[in-house]
């Protein structure tokens, strides 16, 4: 299975001083991209209506490894790296249409929220099973090599 993507443009309002996109227009992007793929996973915005949940973000890493200009098109592919009962990590890549660079990368991880309590709750069945299908479907793909790396400075 391919990975699913998300074509976006990179807009004016998301230049800064330095005239290169700013790193926090890189997070919008990839939130973006993880709003198109939750409604494939089925929990994207109508979700909370039938469920009563939501899900939330964890964790992420961002790394920026390139910069973007006003009007570059790009590409998000995300790729479900595992899932549980009531959790998902997922890493998007972005990737600079016309150069082919890949511009940054995104590690998430997110769980299941019951919204009356704000505590985790497990998936639906429904759910719990699309997830598993595209799982499956991505199982041979490698994991991104840098994921499930933690940020630190390391001393001697």
């Amino acid at each position: 299975m391919s990975l699913f993507t998300t074509k976006l443009t990179v807009v004016p309002e998301w230049i800064d001083h330095n005239g290169h996109m700013n790193v926090a227009f890189f997070v919008l992007a990839f939130d973006i991209a993880t709003d198109s793929v939750y409604e494939t996973w089925g929990v994207g915005e109508h979700y909370p209506d039938h469920s009563g949940c939501s899900v939330f973000t964890l964790g992420m890493d961002v790394d920026y490894l390139g910069e973007l200009f006003e009007g570059d098109k790009i590409t998000i592919t995300t790729q479900l790296l595992d899932c549980d009962h009531k959790r998902i990590h997922y890493y998007h890549r972005l990737v600079n249409d016309e150069t082919g660079k890949l511009a940054a990368v995104n590690e998430c991880l997110a769980m299941n929220v019951e919204l009356n309590s704000r505590r985790s709750a497990s998936f639906s069945e429904e759910v719990q099973a699309r997830l598993q299908a595209a799982s499956a479907a991505q199982k041979e793909l490698e994991k991104p090599e840098k994921s499930g790396r933690r940020l630190g400075i390391k001393r001697r």
